[in-house]
């Protein structure tokens, strides 16, 4: 792991070994089971015990670690069940809030997705997978923002997670421009009012994410 130029606040520690920790385990590079020891994680980053504990606990609070019995913390495990269930869930809503951001989207709400787009395509550029599937949830959560729904919102917020996990695996069977291309023509639909045919869209798109086996 590459600890240069590590911000010296306890609170900046903390927050980078968080986010790294996390990139690793959303990238794979931490497969499910990897023991996560203390110590030695405070060794890798020449820190003390105390900001890994805390970015221990974050990742213990999003779902992606577990602490086991004397042994430590470890990644958690993603079952097929848990997506179908996460996917079958958002089939129900997001539909929904999509058709009620779409009454309060305005031009400038439509540059910013437009926005998300062109950094899509960039990050398929730089090959950055881990930064693609941050905009795809920046680009479907804006959804969930704009309905004025706060349920919603949270909702999105408890699950994103664990979608980033997944189809950072999924997106190795989607080559190329393929998926900003899929989100920009959704973004065409958003763009002709059509609330009923973007919701449609939207959530049969989210169909071969329920139904993945692989």
């Amino acid at each position: 792991m590459d600890i240069a130029d590590i911000p010296t606040s306890p609170t900046s520690l903390s927050e980078h070994v968080y986010m790294t920790l996390k990139r690793k385990i959303l990238k794979g590079d931490l497969p499910p089971g990897y023991r996560l020891i203390v110590l030695d994680i405070a060794k890798t980053f020449d820190v003390s015990q105390a900001p890994v504990r805390e970015a221990l606990e974050r990742l213990k609070q999003e779902g992606l670690i577990v602490g086991r019995m004397n042994k430590g913390s470890a990644v958690s495990e993603i079952t097929l069940k848990e997506i179908r269930d996460i996917y079958e869930l958002r089939q129900l809503i997001e539909g929904h809030a999509l058709r009620e951001a779409m009454k309060a989207l305005n031009a400038e709400d439509i540059g910013r997705l437009e926005r998300i787009l062109a950094n899509m395509k960039l990050a398929v550029d730089e090959n950055d997978s881990y930064r693609l599937v941050e905009l795809d949830m920046q680009f479907h959560g804006y959804f969930y923002l704009r309905s004025g729904n706060a349920l919603f919102l949270d909702i999105w917020n408890s699950i994103k997670t664990k979608i980033m996990r997944f189809i950072t695996v999924t997106n190795q069977d989607h080559a190329g421009y393929s998926i900003p291309n899929s989100h920009a023509e959704l973004l065409d639909v958003i763009k002709t009012g059509d609330a009923d045919m973007a919701a449609e869209k939207i959530v049969r798109g989210l169909d071969f994410y329920k139904n993945y086996t692989g």
